[in-house]
């Protein structure tokens, strides 16, 4: 069976448009669904020939026009041409609007002026790379939040994802019969998060990591009992530092896990200390 294909367009980045239509697309695990993007669609020709070829492939089309002209040229062409469509903003755009009784800009955000918050973000990011696994421990303290464990717990993606969020975040592996750096442990404690999980996910994960590599399955790095052990050396660490707040990454996509930690967070009256306060999560 061939797969279904949704366009997904956008007069912008269309990471909008892309990350809610593969968040509802997890709710259909079992069917293939192919995804087009289509970023940057900015006049009417263009979006017509999109429909058009839609419309040949019997696809439906997500989009976020923010332009009132383009939305209102792109729904009667999707009807007349009869492709199914799902407008992500529109109708957002104007219920904000009547509620806090103001005109949109109606201006694609990629137009924008790049604001102090895109910067901060930018910034961010390029401390996450510097500070990613135990590099630099010096600069730990510049750090809004040090995230620690074992091989696998999820530390760099958690920590990129954080840093689009804003936040200064370093990483520290925590290895078997390796004394954390002193710059980990002098640090308040608000500011670390422990990462654990479950032995056996981890074990799934290192083994299909092995894999990749093209390792050897019988290497220490995925074998149970040292993986085990690994965990109780973090776990004693965590014991000796019971300000650090602990998560269980165990199932968690890192976007979930993310939300725990700033929503935990938020919830610290110690949070006041750090130089660039979490954002709400969306």
């Amino acid at each position: 069976m061939d797969a279904k294909v949704i366009y997904v367009v956008s007069d912008s980045t269309g990471e909008t448009a892309e990350r809610v239509t593969r968040a509802a697309l997890l709710q259909f695990p079992d069917d293939k669904v192919r995804l087009k993007i289509e970023r940057r669609v900015r006049d009417r020709r263009a979006l017509t020939s999109i429909l058009q070829l839609a419309a040949s492939a019997n696809a439906m089309v997500v989009f976020t026009l923010v332009r009132p002209a383009l939305r209102e040229h792109f729904n009667e062409e999707a009807d007349r041409l009869g492709v199914a469509h799902v407008d992500l903003i529109g109708s957002l755009i104007y219920q904000i609007g009547v509620h806090v009784g103001a005109d949109p800009v109606n201006i694609p955000s990629a137009e924008m002026p790049l604001s102090a918050e895109y910067f901060r973000r930018v910034e961010a990011i390029e401390f996450a790379v510097k500070s990613d696994d135990g590099k630099e421990p010096r600069n730990l303290h510049k750090a809004d939040l040090v995230l620690c464990g074992v091989s696998r717990t999820s530390k760099t993606p958690l920590a990129t994802y954080l840093a689009g969020r804003g936040l200064k975040i370093a990483n520290v592996p925590l290895v078997l019969g390796v004394e954390p750096p002193p710059e980990l442990l002098e640090l308040p404690g608000y500011r670390v998060i422990g990462l654990t999980i479950d032995v056996e996910q981890l074990l799934d994960i290192r083994k299909h990591r092995l894999e990749q590599l093209g390792m050897p399955s019988d290497a220490n790095y995925g074998l149970r009992d040292h993986v085990k052990a690994e965990l109780e050396f973090a776990h004693a660490i965590f014991r000796n530092k019971p300000e650090w707040m602990i998560v269980d990454v165990t199932n968690c996509a890192i976007e979930e896990t993310a939300t725990i930690i700033l929503e935990a967070l938020r919830d610290r009256d110690e949070l006041r200390g750090l130089t660039s306060p979490p954002p709400k999560p969306s």
